[in-house]
């Protein structure tokens, strides 16, 4: 090889091997900032963890950002590295289509930690008098097809009177999540599939499609604007999550479902029918690059956190026994590995 050819590959080689360098500095970055998606549910808990955790730590104030349960477990499954979550936060539990979706983008290693229960309040404005509703009901008014003389017609239901005489005699108008909401998907699940699996016109099997022709609006990620628009239009009802409903105790009341009312022994207890737990997710791979991570998830699993006494009962965080409070914990502190088989 002569001189100048030797000289050339040899800049060659030295360009490369710092190309290479700067690649494994960049790879090997580390980012201070912790990044938290997920339920709007889950958000004003979360919210006021990353407050406490910026305020009382030397880590700075996590960026949270209040996408839907399903929103956020997409962003959190599209893989691993510093541009994409570290938590996602979710007001329902993971499905198994979605750990296989994590699994496939390379998030192989995925920590549930189970914060508490929450129960999923249907709301108006205190202007009216209590409702009690059955699930039947509800379904019925909410369903896009619902069974008459035999056959599944799309549904004639406009005011509530017209479902049951003893109901008010206004128009169905219900301000609900979207699709994307862990909210959503926990009211299709114990609301319109307990109600229709047992419904012959359905062959045995749960309904859960919502009607779209106007008395259901799909209101947003935002609870605190449904919450806003019960107060504007006072002949509608509200779905979301029992903190927004202790928020605004002054403002709202909520109707009782088959006989029960969204009180914390009732949620946590299961007699309330429409009450679900709420998690987080962690990334464990994103340890080694985000060094605030655990000490933030510590912070959120602590007693100062979601025990019966914990600043989130105060948001309405209603707290899990204490054995199982214990074992959420253990589970977290021990960086349990969620599997497929858990999910199922």
């Amino acid at each position: 090889m002569n001189r100048i050819l030797k000289s050339r590959v040899l800049k060659s080689t030295a360009l490369t091997a710092a190309v290479m360098s700067v690649a494994g500095v960049a790879q090997a970055q580390e980012r201070e900032q912790l990044r938290i998606v997920g339920s709007s549910t889950v958000y004003p808990f979360a919210s006021y963890v990353v407050e406490e955790f910026g305020a009382t730590t030397d880590y700075p104030t996590p960026v949270i950002e209040s996408t839907g349960s399903g929103g956020g477990l997409r962003l959190f499954c599209n893989g691993v590295g510093l541009d994409t979550p570290d938590i996602t936060n979710a007001s329902r539990r993971m499905k198994p289509s979605e750990f296989e979706r994590c699994q496939e983008n390379g998030v192989t290693d995925i920590t549930e930690a189970r914060i508490g229960y929450d129960g999923i309040a249907f709301a108006e404005s205190n202007a009216n008098e209590p409702v009690n509703f059955t699930r039947e009901q509800l379904f019925l008014a909410l369903a896009a097809k619902v069974p008459q003389d035999g056959e599944l017609v799309d549904n004639p239901y406009t005011k509530w009177s017209d479902i049951d005489s003893s109901l008010p005699d206004r128009e169905i108008m219900v301000y609900g999540p979207p699709t994307t909401s862990g909210t959503r998907d926990a009211f299709e699940e114990l609301v319109m599939e307990a109600a229709s699996e047992d419904m012959e016109a359905y062959g045995g099997e749960g309904y859960t499609d919502i009607r779209q022709d106007g008395p259901y609006v799909d209101a947003g990620e935002n609870d605190n604007l449904i919450v806003q628009r019960l107060q504007e239009n006072t002949t509608s009802f509200g779905i979301f999550g029992y903190s927004f409903l202790e928020e605004n105790a002054d403002s709202l009341t909520a109707a009782s479902i088959d006989g029960v009312s969204p009180k914390p022994e009732a949620i946590s207890s299961g007699e309330y029918p429409v009450s679900r737990s709420l998690f987080f997710y962690v990334k464990n791979q994103h340890a080694d690059n985000v060094p605030a991570l655990y000490p933030y998830v510590d912070l959120f699993m602590s007693e100062q956190m979601i025990s019966p006494m914990g600043y989130l009962k105060g948001l309405g965080l209603i707290s899990l026994p204490k054995d199982a409070r214990e074992q959420a914990r253990s589970d977290v502190e021990n960086r349990e590995s969620l599997e497929l088989s858990d999910l199922q």
